[in-house]
């Protein structure tokens, strides 16, 4: 709840689990501008700690947010700390000859002489492609063939540098976009065929640069592709896995089990297709025509696989698809300028009934078919709800939320928190549009919503919020065609109070969730946030 008094707002920063990491405290000035509107300051005061115990504290901070889900522990349960410290001394680690315990790396490296590869997906373009690839892997790696110097020394050393390179590339890859491998699966689960394609390409390409420091690069670089392969791929399948599950009817174990199967199966097919062909492939014309043909194959069959999934939750792209249909065949929305006026207030039953039938929400199946595999993070469109423009599609500017204060405050005037804070007293979060001029031939206004998500926030609040910014950034696009600082800054304002109200007007976003939910939409898990998010008490 914001404060009463408008002199002092205090603002405290907690990230996801609940500690706190920055306290900021607005001050309103006793002098006034220019132009007669009230300014203020707003001071950050960092969490205290003493002089000997924040370097650790730091290090422990950044450990865990490399090494420990987002959230831990209270995003996971009791039993995950226990399980990761006995399982993890003892977990296989892949190598081309076999599956030996973790604990004796150096045996195994010294037993096999060819690179080890994490595990990619095991489909049958992909296992027709590695019986191409692994003759100029094992000639450009040195190990023996067709290099009569080469020995085991050297094997190994190359092995060592290239398992380290693509398992540093592991721990900087989850810690990146570990948070997004479940939001965006879609995204990532086709991207592992892209990097591990790409790791093929560079094996067969690593005969062909001069030998060296050179070669030894384009290795590694092929081991970091096949590795990201190996963290994209495991997160985003467990996620779909999961998705294709139906609830009370479904075994995820028995789902992936079989899943194995099917992949055990077609693996085998495809390497003893691919066994039979290479006797064929003499030449270096050959390979790479059959190479690249396979390539084409493999991508294109999982481009319209995952095309195919219709997943059930909302995140950043199919909330902007879903929601801008929606809000468009609203009859009730007749503001998209300012001066505009609401319908009437859903009172009765037969009214909520009424209004229903004139919204057009698509299922899921519907959202899918206008789905991007690759589309930019964050990005907000609006998606016309009218047959005769289909097609149509703006680009309104970019959203942000769950940010920091730091971060919200480095593109909001500290005298409009006042404001921000009495407008959205009653809801879960703070919201504010920036305007970014670009001049080229035409002058364009793009919108930035950036969100600051309170203690109380919860999956459906969240979507309000992100509802809300498309809204605003909407009706600000068709409002301010050329924003200027000062009228800006108070239009934005007005056009976030009039959205709010309207999204409250007789329980209207209600019935939105309520309609989602009736088409097959799952609204209780937050699919929103693609990094780490911070959460903020107001006082």
């Amino acid at each position: 709840m914001a404060s009463n008094d408008r002199n002092a707002i205090t603002l405290i920063e907690t990230d996801e689990v609940k500690h706190p990491t920055a306290t900021y405290v607005y001050t309103e000035s006793q002098k006034q501008s220019r132009n007669g509107a009230q300014t203020g300051r707003i001071d950050h005061i960092p969490p205290t700690a003493s002089p000997s115990s924040w370097p650790r504290a730091n290090l422990m901070s950044i450990l865990g947010d490399v090494f420990l889900p987002a959230g831990y522990p209270h995003s996971v349960t009791d039993d995950y700390l226990p399980y990761q410290i006995f399982v993890s001394p003892s977990s296989p680690r892949n190598c081309a000859c076999n599956n030996n315990p973790g604990l004796l790396p150096s045996l195994q490296q010294l037993h096999c002489r060819t690179p080890s590869f994490q595990s990619r997906p095991a489909r049958s373009p992909s296992c027709l492609i590695s019986p191409v690839s692994q003759p100029s892997i094992l000639k450009a790696t040195g190990v023996g063939v067709g290099n009569p110097t080469a020995t085991p020394t050297a094997a190994l050393l190359l092995h060592t540098l290239q398992d380290t390179t693509s398992r540093l590339a592991t721990i900087l890859f989850a810690y990146r976009i570990g948070t997004a491998l479940e939001p965006e699966c879609k995204r990532y689960r086709f991207a592992a065929d892209v990097f591990n394609d790409l790791g093929m390409v560079l094996n067969c390409l690593s005969p062909m640069v001069p030998a060296g420091v050179v070669r030894v690069g384009v290795l590694s670089a092929a081991g970091v592709l096949t590795a990201l392969c190996g963290v994209a791929g495991g997160s985003s399948k467990a996620t779909l896995s999961a998705h294709f599950v139906r609830g009370g009817r479904g075994s995820l174990g028995d789902v992936n089990a079989k899943d194995s199967s099917q992949e055990t199966v077609i693996s085998l097919i495809g390497m003893l297709t691919g066994s039979l062909i290479i006797t064929h492939i003499t030449t270096p014309l050959t390979t790479w025509l059959f190479l690249l043909t396979l390539l084409t194959l493999h991508l294109s069959l999982n481009y319209l696989a995952v095309c195919s999934v219709q997943m059930t939750t909302l995140n950043r792209q199919r909330a902007n698809i879903l929601f801008s249909t929606l809000l468009g065949s609203d009859p009730a929305l007749l503001f998209l300028t300012l001066g505009g006026e609401m319908g009437p207030p859903l009172q009765s039953q037969t009214d909520i009934h009424e209004e229903k039938k004139k919204w057009r929400v698509l299922t899921p199946a519907q959202v899918a078919s206008k789905e991007l595999i690759f589309e930019r993070d964050g990005v907000i469109k609006w998606y016309s709800s009218h047959s005769s423009a289909s097609n149509q599609i703006i680009t309104l500017g970019h959203a942000n939320i769950g940010i920091s204060v730091q971060r919200f405050f480095s593109t909001v005037e500290p005298n409009l928190l006042p404001d921000l804070t009495s407008i959205f007293t009653n809801e879960a979060y703070i919201l504010y549009l920036t305007s970014i001029t670009t001049i080229g031939t035409t002058t364009k206004v793009k919108w930035t919503a950036n969100t600051l998500l309170k203690q109380s926030s919860t999956p459906h609040s969240q979507l309000k919020a992100w509802m809300h910014g498309l809204l605003a950034a909407r009706v600000l696009s068709s409002s301010f065609p050329v924003v200027d600082k000062d009228s800006g800054e108070n239009g934005v304002l007005r056009v976030l109070d009039q959205t709010l109200t309207f999204l409250n007007h007789g329980r209207r976003f209600g019935e939105y969730m309520s309609a989602m939910e009736e088409c097959g939409w799952e609204l209780d898990v937050a699919s929103l946030e693609t990094r780490p998010g911070r959460r903020v008490s107001v006082a």
